[in-house]
Parts: structure tokens; sequence; C-alpha cells
């Protein structure tokens, strides 16, 4: 599975071609699933910029998002509950409690304060739960130490920047086996499919999603194939083709990921 992150906290400072509103979003997420794409995140955002977890913003852009990505039969539409969008963890369990229109999947970043909270109250309202682990952070290790609860769908596993030492596709291992990462195990139903290739790897019995940001988007990439994971692409993780220019929207950076060691998803 190639997941497509369509903008992240990147705005037009960073590049003219993030997507911001709802109809850009629309728009760069139909492109991106025409040319390959199984599933769409996306930071829903304020007209100021501010990802947001106001159900003023998120309901507006899942409505555009969803017929945007019916190409693909039941793509789900992931969103972000960070806590740059609310920083205190009460108002971010009260954002969730008011939402009018639920997401798909909803992911929660593992090391962030609250972050039990929050999940608890989107297992609350039926909300799928994808649990985020940053290298770099407590976050892998919490989650080794114990099952996840119920209605977790997914783990993601984010090799950052600043917690890659330089060499992101060591520090993407060296995570996978902290949180002992296991193949072949059998696939829970409510689980995305697996890659043509193989089972995917698992934590938990869960399937996982590996990416990599900035100068480690493509080497975490090409080891997430390696590794029969879920993998991810888009500007929220680089604004860069593997080959160093810049990328004209993540519809192109999807194609380059689909042929990115000439085999596929």
């Amino acid at each position: 599975m190639l997941q497509v992150c369509l903008n992240g906290a990147r705005g037009p400072g960073d590049s003219a071609v993030v997507p911001m509103s709802p109809e850009s979003l629309a728009e760069s997420a139909a492109r991106a699933v025409a040319a390959g794409a199984g599933e769409v995140r996306v930071h829903p955002r304020t007209p100021c910029g501010r990802t947001s977890l106001s159900p003023r913003v998120l309901t507006p852009v899942l409505a555009e998002l969803r017929p945007a990505v019916s190409a693909v039969a039941g793509a789900p539409v992931p969103v972000t509950t960070v806590a740059s969008a609310e920083p205190e963890p009460g108002r971010r369990v009260e954002r969730i409690r008011s939402w009018t229109v639920l997401p798909d999947l909803v992911s929660v970043d593992w090391h962030e304060p609250g972050a039990g909270a929050v999940v608890a109250a989107l297992l609350e309202r039926g909300v799928g739960v994808e649990a985020a682990l940053w290298s770099g952070t407590d976050g892998p290790e919490r989650f080794a130490g114990s099952p996840p609860a119920p209605g977790v769908r997914r783990v993601l596993v984010r090799v950052t920047a600043a917690g890659s030492d330089g060499d992101p596709e060591a520090a993407a291992r060296a995570l996978i086996a902290t949180l002992a990462v296991q193949p072949g195990l059998p696939v829970p139903a409510h689980a995305p499919p697996a890659p043509a290739h193989g089972l995917p790897v698992q934590v938990h019995g869960l399937p996982v999603l590996l990416h990599g940001e900035e100068d480690g988007a493509w080497p975490v990439l090409r080891l997430a194939r390696r590794l029969g994971a879920g993998a991810r692409i888009g500007l929220e993780d680089t604004l860069l083709l593997p080959d160093g220019t810049p990328a004209r929207s993540n519809a192109e950076l999807v194609t380059a990921a689909l042929a990115y060691g000439r085999t596929g998803f």
C-alpha cells in the first residue's frame, strides 16, 4: 500500500505546489490516486494555514476529499491529532467529541502528552486509530511495552530527520528492531490489503506503514518495500524527487515512488 501525504505542516512558504484549501486538497488527492496512491492522508488547515481539529475545518475537507478518492474503492482518508493543532490534551478530546463528520482513521502520536486520552476519545466515537511511533521519542518503547487497545488498526513508524543521526535507513532498522516487527502473521480483517509481493510486516499483529522525511524519505521508502511494509510519499515528507529536483505535485511524487527501484506496491 502506498499512501500519499498531501500537505502536513508545510505551506506556500515552503513550496507553491503545497495544497491548502479543501478544493486544492481534493484536486491534489484525485491526481495522486489516479497516479497510483491507495490512501490519502491530510492535515486539515484553517484559511490562515494552521492545522486544526475543529469540525468547521475538518468537515469541508472530508466532504471534498471523499468523492475525490472514490476511484480507489474503500480508500480511507486518515487525518492527524498532532499536538500542534491543539496543544492542550483536554481540548483535543473536546474537539474529537465535537466532530459532526467522522474521519476513516486518525493518527495519534504516541509520544505526545495525552495520547491515551485522545485514543480513548476516538474509540468512543468509533473511529479507527493509527499508532504513530516516531524515532527519537519514547513512543516506540511505550507502544512495544503493552498490546494496543482494540480499535488500533495500524502502526505508523516515522523516521524523523532529527531522530535519524544522518542515516535514516539505519535508524529505521533500529526502530523496527525495538518494535520486534514480525513478518508473515495473519492479517486482521480490518487491516488494509497486503501488498502484491507478500504479507506486510506487523507489530502486535497490526500492519506497519514505514516512512521517512526530508533526505530520509526515499531511502526509507526503499526499505519499506524490502520489508513488505506499507509506505508513503508526498509533499508532507519531501519536496524533492529522487534525483533532487523539486516535485511539481503530489501525483509526481507518487509516480516516482511507484517507479523507484522498478518494483510495485
